[in-house]
């Protein structure tokens, strides 16, 4: 696995390539966006960790401007920045994750590894979970090979869970993922669908997959 470090911190850049190389991950690093710009074209990346406030400009620029560019490699913000408004925007603008400084190494190399693994099951068209298929080409969803009824948002919400299976997801991440900038994550709205949800993929069957994580979120069991 080769991941990219877009940070100015050389300090933390030096202890993430050492923490990642014991861990079997190849983490090259750059300060400069300029230079960014050019590695992101790169096809053997697995992850980017991007950070935001940079002395050559805007990670969320760049982020930005990898989406409209069609790159789809799985990229994660690492900033000191954790007003909800940012995470929103990171978020909207194409990012897959988003961790605050200071963080603890083990949850990031976590979170990692389940980018990667993610992006690995787009690529096959398909993501599992237990007995749940996601085709998320199709957009059809079986459940022990039983079809389910979902609409839109409940298709987008389920794969957002289904592809961080076992990671709790946090309402402001789903709130920003199904409506963008004009997210209010204590909207009933959300309550609503995720009510609707788990009577769909839970109703009817001996174990639920759908858990809620009281004062956090929200994960997907497997």
């Amino acid at each position: 696995m080769r991941v990219l470090l877009v940070e100015d911190d050389t300090s933390l850049a030096e202890a993430l390539r050492r923490g990642f190389s014991e861990q079997g991950i190849e983490l090259e690093h750059t300060a400069d966006l300029a230079t960014a710009r050019s590695l992101v074209m790169k096809p053997e990346w697995s992850v980017i960790l991007l950070d935001i406030m940079l002395p050559s400009g805007s990670g969320f620029d760049l982020c930005r401007d990898m989406r409209r560019a069609g790159l789809r490699t799985p990229v994660l913000i690492l900033t000191a920045r954790d007003a909800v408004e940012d995470r929103v925007m990171g978020l909207e603008l194409g990012a897959d994750d988003y961790v605050t400084k200071p963080f603890a190494f083990r949850e990031l190399v976590a979170r990692v590894r389940g980018l990667a693994r993610r992006a690995e099951s787009r690529q096959s068209g398909e993501v599992r979970v237990a007995d749940l298929t996601i085709d998320v080409t199709s957009r059809q969803v079986t459940r022990a090979g039983r079809a389910l009824d979902l609409t839109q948002k409940e298709f987008v919400l389920l794969e957002l869970l289904a592809t961080r299976v076992g990671e709790v997801v946090t309402r402001e991440t789903i709130a920003a993922r199904l409506w963008g900038s004009q997210a209010d994550p204590a909207s009933g709205v959300l309550d609503v669908l995720l009510h609707r949800l788990r009577a769909k993929v839970d109703q009817g069957f001996d174990r639920p997959l759908l858990a809620t994580v009281r004062g956090q979120g929200y994960r997907l069991l497997a």
